[in-house]
């Protein structure tokens, strides 16, 4: 395996924009970086579902992805935009009550529908990994180091949203209009994948 190119495929997909950093960053500028932590935890026990399901059945889904690839962008589509939705409605700290934006079950439930991780996953496992590991033990580390890859990519966004959040507070309606519009436009984007 190519290491170098490996490394750079993982550390540039886990820490380029996309709906669970974004929505990292989102919730630690509204709630604190403690307080996000639980859509974190969320988005790493939905990675380590993904990713296993990427590494035990990349061959199956890549036969599948014809077939699923619409009905999987259009869930997604739909689930990040309820997002924006909820970034452009939220409050300040101190109004904040039951967010499930920031819950451990919406970073869990965003990473069946994030098609970037999805495909990260699957890319790692078919591109990387399956071609020369094919031990159970050695596949399922390459899991977890994938899956600690997307979270610590959602931790640095998220300290990146605590450290900036007296800032983002002041200008708190530009920041959820302009977090919402990328969020809108990952969204955009997997759809622009259906006409392709």
């Amino acid at each position: 395996m190519n290491l170098a190119a490996f490394f750079s495929y993982v550390i540039l997909s886990t820490i380029t924009p996309g709906p669970n950093n974004i929505m990292s960053m989102s919730n630690a500028v509204r709630c604190g970086f403690m307080p996000s932590l639980p859509f974190n935890f969320g988005v790493l026990a939905g990675n380590l579902c993904v990713m296993s399901a990427c590494a035990l059945f990349s061959s199956l889904i890549y036969e599948l992805i014809p077939t699923i690839e619409p009905f999987m962008l259009c869930a997604g589509a739909a689930y990040i935009l309820w997002l924006a939705a909820a970034v452009l409605r939220s409050k300040p700290r101190e109004a904040q009550t039951g967010d499930f934006a920031n819950s451990f079950a919406a970073g869990t439930a965003l990473q069946f529908v994030n098609v970037k991780a999805i495909l990260y996953g699957i890319t790692a496992m078919s591109s990387f990994i399956l071609p020369h590991y094919r031990d159970p033990v050695d596949v399922a580390g390459f899991v977890l180091f994938l899956s600690f890859m997307g979270f610590a990519g959602t931790l640095c966004w998220a300290c990146f949203g605590a450290v900036f959040e007296l800032f983002f507070s002041k200008y708190r309606k530009p920041f959820n209009i302009a977090m919402a519009l990328m969020l809108a436009y990952c969204a955009a984007t997997m759809l622009a994948g259906l006409w392709k």
